[in-house]
């Protein structure tokens, strides 16, 4: 006994020496080792980093992630690859990386084999152009030559964790927007070998996913138990063992995701099989889920989807998509519903090669539910394709919308009405080729009621009788009734009777009647973010044909009645504020819509309409029908810098297109969108114009719209106190970049006020600081607005003459130093009274032709090239009295604020041109000084560009000339 006493008291001994000699090496190794473990972290960023990297403190412990010693990084900020080096790639409280003991300890070798993150942000973004930000990681350079003993980090892991991560996936180039909340996420495996099994545990508390700004999931909850096989050499991974739970939705996945230098190949397929309608409602928007806590759900259903094939932008492939939804046997009932809505049974197919909406295929199957033994609904449709859709559908069904109300329990919607429908179809609808699919069948809704909670007020004794039909599957033979149409809201009773017949020239019989509270109707339907208000009164009788008014024969048509608005708020997609048509009085008179009184604000500026607008109901007719118009305008004020795009906006409303843009140049103003379905003609006249700064006064002329460019025509203004004239065109090319054409003249203006007040004279003539007095101008340009609306001046392309009608130039450098040359004090003073200079722009380049003025006794000439940027390539000949006739030949080169001469040299020193790539808006090379070419070859490279500005300035010419 006392033999094993010893042995068990020995054992503890040792055994307790063993412990404190590990706890005494876990404080100890720290100590040892911070240097090398410091100097290691620096490296490898360095090293292997693109993007910037900063954090607060490193700690070395054994205690954060016990029992592995681990190198923590508190506060970490990594800034994301060019050329977003700005914006935050990931952030985090702890990043930490377990260190192999064993290296470590032996080889004093930093090799690291496990990844904590916690508490962090990451935002992975790419841009509509496709670059991302996140390709930081710089790939390890060759093996070093045998014999090098430099020793690196390396990394082999074993271990991943992240805990409680924000992730925010943002793609422009694929409009796919993931943004996953208190994401959880496991992953073990050989992470560093060539090919591996990756265990994973992934939870989100919350995610949404978002594709071409459709949401497909909001808020839902996610768990993942997955087994990918990954293939780091050909990037590839293969799903072995999947399992996904979405709420309350199981899914299982299987295939493959390869990721390809410009896109991905994959081939997953996923199925929810034999769940229930409880679980399938659980992914539904998050405003439904309250409602099924309080609803009899019964019944089976399954889900199966696949895509299939390779995504890549630049070769413009996108795989195919495939889903398939049924449910069995439902029941859906609210515990005070009379009658449960029975058999409800769905068996629906989404099919979409290459992910193109022209290609959509849906099948249903299936659609069908009771509501009692009298009430029923069933619905069967098959459709292919979108702008050539062929169509195979049945619809029937007679319901009380009473019942559906109590059967559903809806809670924030209240309805009542009989509702009877009767409708089949079958062919093509083309708008394009003016095809409808053969039809027959009618609604029919009687004593209507909607409420909602969002309005106190129902829209009440809604009666709607609509008659279909179609004989021939053609435009010409398609018919639709509406009679009649009508409700009551707010104690206004609204009426709409419409017989419309042959839709490839449609004959129409319209009649409207009615007060309607735009806003309050918005409020009925709880779209509340439409911020859409104000009063519409109508009184339309409207008779006629499509064509009575396309061909003339306006005689024919019986279109009258008025159209009154009051106070309505409306936005568009393309502008960032909202327009206020604060009163709007319309009358109708046969083929014309004559705006009798019309005024609307949009943001400080104002504009008041009298004129009318032909073909108002061709364009709701035609898919691309086109407004005409003739208008007579009057403002007071009008700010253009409020109508650029990117500007900030009251407008929740933006198009993909500038919502992007202004994320990706979020200190951007953007440029000018115009209408494209306008061809409209003004009369202008406003007060004040105000444009990035400048102040235009009294301006008058005419104008268009047309095909979404703006021109305008012998239109005249006030600028720094002088009167011009101006022929203008402007088109946009998307939110960023626009082009324009302008030829204008100016008589006696003040140069000085013109270089200190406007910022393109001070960049394209900096001469003119040392230029006192008036001029006079002639001239043409065209060229690119940049994504502030500036001019990019490579882009410039024109000329004109400048007239120096009473002007003083002093001490202008490159005539200084030519004086000081000669000992001349007059080049300090020259005379340039009633010179001419007539100049071509092309590249950046300023080609001025040969111009004489008087020094003194001597008559001095001027000609050659300069550039926006300050080059000279500039003759000066200095003619000598008596008449000038023999001249010593000066070569200017240098700058504009250090130029440089050479006497007796007719030979300066060429200047490349700018290149400017048009299509893309970028300029591509600056121009810059020609080392290589002789004095000959300049003089005839000189004279090609000459005749290209030349010929840039006559193109202005017919362009402003097109209206």
């Amino acid at each position: 006994m006392e033999k094993i006493k010893k042995v068990v008291l020995k054992t503890l001994k040792w055994g307790g020496f063993f412990f404190a000699s590990i706890l005494f090496l876990m404080f100890i190794i720290p100590l040892l080792f911070p240097g090398t473990i410091s100097e290691q972290v620096k490296i490898f960023a360095n090293k292997r980093l693109a993007g910037k990297l900063d954090y607060k403190k490193v700690h070395l412990t054994f205690f954060r992630h016990f029992p592995s010693l681990t190198v923590s990084v508190d506060d970490l900020l990594l800034l994301g690859s060019k050329p977003f080096q700005q914006d935050t790639l990931l952030s985090a409280k702890e990043v930490a990386a377990g260190i192999n003991l064993k290296n470590l300890i032996f080889g004093g070798e930093v090799k690291i084999d496990e990844i904590y993150v916690n508490d962090a942000y990451a935002n992975v973004y790419v841009n509509s152009k496709g670059q991302a930000n996140y390709n930081v990681y710089v790939s390890s350079p060759s093996k070093s030559p045998k014999g090098t003993a430099e020793k690196e980090t390396s990394i082999k892991l074993e271990l991943i964790k992240f805990k409680n991560w924000h992730v925010k996936y943002n793609d422009h180039a694929a409009k796919i927007l993931v943004d996953a909340k208190g994401l959880n996420y496991i992953g073990k495996g050989g992470l560093s070998e060539d090919i591996f099994d990756l265990k994973t545990d992934l939870s989100v508390n919350q995610i949404d996913f978002s594709l071409n700004r459709i949401y497909y999931a909001r808020q839902k909850s996610l768990h993942a138990d997955l087994i990918t096989r990954i293939n780091t050499d050909a990037l590839t991974f293969v799903l072995r063992k999947n399992e996904l739970r979405i709420n309350d939705l199981p899914l299982k996945f299987s295939g493959f995701l390869s990721i390809l230098k410009d896109g991905y190949d994959l081939d997953i397929k996923a199925a929810s099989e034999k769940t229930t309608i409880r679980d399938m409602v659980s992914v539904l928007p998050p405003q439904y889920l309250e409602w099924a806590k309080d609803t009899k759900l019964e019944g089976k259903s399954d889900l199966f989807f696949s895509l299939k094939g390779q995504f890549s932008e630049p070769r413009n492939l996108k795989p195919n998509f495939m889903a398939r939804l049924l449910v069995k046997d439902g029941v859906i009932s609210s515990t005070k519903a009379p009658v449960p809505m029975n058999n409800l049974n769905v068996d629906l197919t989404v099919d979409l090669p290459s992910l193109d909406p022209e290609k959509l295929g849906l099948d249903l199957k299936k659609l069908n539910f009771d509501l009692g033994p009298k009430s029923n609904f069933r619905a069967v449709v098959k459709t292919r394709g979108l702008s050539n859709m062929d169509v195979n559908a049945t619809i029937k069904g007679a319901v009380n919308l009473q019942t559906i109300d109590e059967a559903l329990g809806l809670k924030d919607l209240e309805i009542k009405g009989l509702m009877n429908a009767d409708i089949k179809a079958n062919g093509i609808f083309s708008m394009d080729k003016k095809l409808f699919p053969k039809a027959s069948g009618y609604l029919d809704l009687k004593n209507g009621w909607l409420k909602t909670t969002a309005y106190p007020n129902p829209i009440k004794n809604i009666n709607l009788t609509a008659n279909l039909v179609n004989t021939d599957g053609t435009f010409k033979s398609l018919g639709v009734k509406l009679s009649p149409f009508k409700f009551d809201f707010e104690g206004n009773p609204v009426f709409v009777d419409a017989d419309l017949q042959n839709f490839e020239d449609m004959l129409y019989k319209v009649r409207a009647k009615g007060v309607l509270n735009v806003g309050r109707i918005y409020l009925v339907f709880a779209r509340k973010d439409f911020d859409v208000s104000g009063l519409i009164t109508a009184d339309l009788s409207l008779n006629g044909r499509q064509s009575y008014a396309t061909t003339g024969q306006y005689s024919k048509l019986d279109n009258k009645g008025t159209l009154m608005l009051k106070n309505i708020k409306a936005n568009t997609a393309y502008l960032p504020k909202s327009f206020y048509i604060k009163e709007g009085n319309f009358e109708f008179e046969n083929e014309k819509m004559w705006f009798r009184k019309f005024y609307a604000t949009y943001g400080k500026s104002d504009f008041s309409l009298n004129g009318y607008l032909l073909n108002t109901i061709n364009y709701f007719i035609e898919r691309k029908g086109t407004l005409h118009g003739n208008f007579a305008s009057h403002s007071d004020y009008i700010l253009v810098d409020e109508f650029m795009a990117l500007k900030s906006s009251d407008n929740a409303h933006k198009s993909l297109e500038v919502e992007y843009a202004k994320a990706e140049n979020p200190k951007s103003s953007g440029v000018v969108i115009v209408p494209k379905n306008l061809d409209v003609s003004l009369e202008v006249n406003a007060k004040k114009v105000g444009f990035k700064g400048l102040v235009i006064n009294q301006l008058q002329g005419k104008a268009a719209v047309k095909s979404g460019q703006v021109f305008l025509k012998n239109t005249s203004f006030d600028l720094i106190g002088s009167r011009m004239n101006i022929d203008a065109r402007y088109q946009d090319e998307s939110p960023l970049t626009a082009n324009f054409d302008v030829a204008f003249k100016v008589m006696d203006f003040n140069v000085q006020r013109a270089y200190n007040e406007i910022d393109m004279v001070r960049e394209m003539a900096t001469s003119a600081k040392d230029v006192k007095g008036i001029v006079s101008m002639d001239y043409k340009l065209k060229g690119d607005f940049d994504q502030n609306m500036n001019p990019i001046y490579p882009s410039l392309e024109g000329g004109g003459v400048v007239n120096l009608r009473d002007v003083a130039v002093k001490n202008l450098k490159m005539l200084s130093v030519i004086g000081d040359n000669v000992g001349a004090d007059a080049f300090n003073n020259p005379d340039m009274k009633g010179v001419n200079i007539v100049t071509h722009i092309k590249n950046n380049l300023i080609h001025i032709d040969e111009f004489k003025f008087k020094v003194s006794v001597l008559r001095p000439s001027i000609s050659g090239t300069t550039s926006f940027n300050g080059l000279l390539d500039i003759l000066v000949k200095v003619g000598l009295p008596p008449a000038g006739w023999i001249g010593i030949p000066v070569a200017v080169t240098g700058t504009s604020d250090k130029p440089k001469i050479k006497f007796f040299s007719r030979t300066g020193q060429g200047i490349l041109t700018a290149v400017y790539n048009r299509k893309i808006n970028k300029v591509i090379r600056e121009e810059k000084r020609d080392q290589k070419k002789s004095g000959g070859e300049q003089r005839k490279e000189k004279k090609v560009q000459e005749k290209k500005a030349k010929n840039a300035e006559k193109q202005v010419v017919k362009a402003v000339k097109k209206v």
